[in-house]
């Protein structure tokens, strides 16, 4: 951070743009904990305008935004949420992963997709899992060494008919268009996180599908996960 703030000062910055601005709200700090430190802007760039993007964002979430960014004299410009291309299916835990591969066979037997779970642990068994199948599945979280989660990456945006299983580490500023279905294997933090996930589906516009299971152990793990964060 100091090392950029010493390159913006000796430039001449005409403007600062901010995305994924839901970042520096509650549910961000986990995975960018940066974003809480872009509150200096205003401070050492007074002059310098400044402008925040972001394509989920709910009243709580704009309102933290404003305050963490300074941008309290700012106006707020908003589009619809609404994708109507995706289909949203929500099924009950029990024998999740036998039914996430039926979903996928009978709905996307050859497609690219992506499916998130809350653990480290159940991303690599389901990776696996998925590859006895017969397809081609790569895991993908933060405990990962970088060029192997790299390598998962390029593969994912290079090649067809990937599936990558990942935690929530995987997705900010991945735009392929394609990807057909977006599984989730236990309960996102919140609706707007699940919003955010959903929507690396049908970026092209076409149909695709976001398939949930949800049980009790979800609840007893996020809220685990919150105790035990910052």
């Amino acid at each position: 951070m100091k090392g950029t703030l010493n390159l913006l000062s000796n430039s001449q910055v005409a403007l600062i743009a901010i995305d994924e601005a839901h970042c520096v709200s509650q549910w961000g700090h986990d995975f960018r904990p940066e974003y809480q430190q872009l509150s200096v802007l205003p401070e050492r760039f007074p002059n310098v305008p400044r402008i925040a993007l972001t394509a989920t964002a709910d009243a709580r979430t704009r309102q933290e935004i404003i305050q963490q960014l300074g941008l309290s004299r700012a106006k707020t410009y908003m589009s619809s949420f609404d994708r109507p291309n995706i289909r949203y299916i929500i099924s009950e835990a029990q024998n999740a992963r036998a039914k996430l591969w039926d979903f996928i066979e009978q709905n996307h037997s050859e497609d690219t997709g992506i499916v998130y779970c809350l653990s480290r642990k159940k991303v690599e068994n389901v990776a696996e899992y998925l590859s006895s199948k017969g397809r081609k599945a790569l895991a993908y979280h933060a405990g990962m060494p970088a060029a192997v989660r790299q390598q998962h990456q390029e593969r994912f945006l290079r090649e067809e008919g990937i599936i990558i299983v990942a935690t929530i580490a995987f997705g900010m500023g991945i735009d392929k268009p394609n990807v057909r279905f977006v599984g989730h294997l236990s309960l996102p933090k919140n609706i707007e996180a699940y919003y955010q996930e959903t929507g690396r589906a049908g970026r092209d516009g076409e149909p695709a599908n976001a398939w949930m299971s949800y049980g009790l152990q979800d609840v007893i793990t996020l809220r685990q996960m919150m105790e035990s964060g910052e």
